[in-house]
């Protein structure tokens, strides 16, 4: 039998493909967005991807072209609600139970949006200064993961409604993360481990 991907889908914010959104439609359900991407031929109907950080199914394929519904909440409490034609996305697929694994767990469930408050270059890596709300603050662990918009990244300093993150080259060069500039919003998923000790610790109080 065929290993595919977990039952419970999971992804590990190394970024497979950057797409592109082509057209969003308004539908009974929330709103449909076609994304432009080579990976769209490698799609399954029902299929999960990864889209800027968010799990969304697969309901349409074409040679190049994938479709994913996005719903009222998703689009309420995501960067998603907001998206615009030619705009850039980070794209992943569901891990495979038989794959090499790298980066962190990351279950494309969006704990937050943040904002980019300033963007600065240091030699050939970027620095990257990112706000967040002040529920999020304990989940937020110094040297512990994050991913943003998708991206699994480390927190390279952190501080009351803040961390910044350290971008290489590569990353800058593979993903939407170099279209971003001071302002913008960006999905936050912070580590599911750290979550569950957040509650656990919730909980024995």
């Amino acid at each position: 039998m065929a290993l595919t991907s977990w039952s419970k889908d999971m992804f590990t914010g190394l970024i497979e493909a950057i797409g592109r959104t082509g057209g969003l439609t308004e539908t009974a359900a929330g709103r449909r967005v076609a994304i432009e991407t080579a990976m769209a031929a490698d799609l399954a109907d029902g299929e999960s991807v990864s889209v800027n950080g968010v799990c969304l199914t697969v309901a349409q394929r074409e040679a190049n072209i994938f479709y994913a519904d996005i719903g009222p909440e998703t689009a309420r409490i995501t960067t998603l609600g907001r998206l615009t034609p030619g705009q850039s996305v980070n794209l992943e697929r569901a891990m495979r139970a038989d794959s090499r694994f790298g980066g962190h767990f990351v279950q494309g469930h969006v704990d937050g949006v943040g904002t980019v408050r300033e963007v600065r270059a240091d030699g050939d890596t970027r620095w990257i200064r990112i706000a967040f709300s002040p529920e999020l603050a304990p989940f937020f662990v110094l040297k512990g993961s994050v991913a943003v918009d998708g991206v699994s990244l480390t927190v390279a300093t952190l501080d009351e409604g803040h961390f910044d993150v350290m971008i290489i080259p590569y990353t800058w060069e593979h993903t939407s993360l170099s279209t971003w500039q001071a302002g913008a919003r960006v999905n936050l998923e912070c580590d599911v481990v750290g979550k569950y000790v957040a509650r656990a610790v919730q909980l024995i109080r």
